[in-house]
């Protein structure tokens, strides 16, 4: 059924700390659902919309998203228009071929069993299908203060 879907390449998925060897945790966003989350115009430009809710995740990778610590791992699943948005340093981008919820559904089934593993998203039907796979669902404003502040930033910089 999965065979479709994209699998995430090998990664050290463990980190060493001071309490010895941790699995590498990984963040699923759910990009078209959480994208759609916000009224702020995203349908008059999917790409972008994108492209900025990216951008925002760039630094949960080092800096973590609480209760998840640093470092993790960000994929971002995108579907639609949207498709042709690349990865950028600290987000892997994952195209879906088709649906995007089974891309993601595919991703917790190959990735859950061997670190702890967040799907950010609020379609009920996704967080029912990841979580009995022993993924924990967030919904899209686990996000909003990332965003919000990525936007802040955003704004004091002179147009191109």
């Amino acid at each position: 059924m999965f065979a479709a879907y994209p699998t995430l390449a090998p990664t050290n998925v463990h980190r060493c700390d001071a309490g010895g060897m941790r699995p590498t945790p990984l963040l699923i966003v759910d990009a078209a659902n959480v994208v759609g989350s916000r009224p702020d115009g995203w349908w008059r430009d999917r790409p972008g919309a994108t492209r900025r809710l990216r951008d925002a995740l760039a630094g949960v990778a080092t800096a973590g998203l609480p209760p998840l610590p640093a470092p993790l791992d960000v994929v971002l699943v995108v579907e639609g228009a949207a498709r042709g948005v690349p990865g950028s340093d600290g987000v892997r981008v994952v195209p879906a071929p088709r649906s995007g919820d089974d891309a993601i559904v595919a991703l917790v089934a190959a990735e859950a069993p061997r670190r702890p593993v967040v799907v950010v998203t609020a379609d009920r039907e996704l967080r029912g299908r990841i979580a009995a796979l022993g993924a924990q669902p967030w919904g899209p404003r686990t996000l909003d203060a990332v965003r919000d502040a990525a936007a802040d930033r955003s704004a004091g910089e002179p147009p191109d």
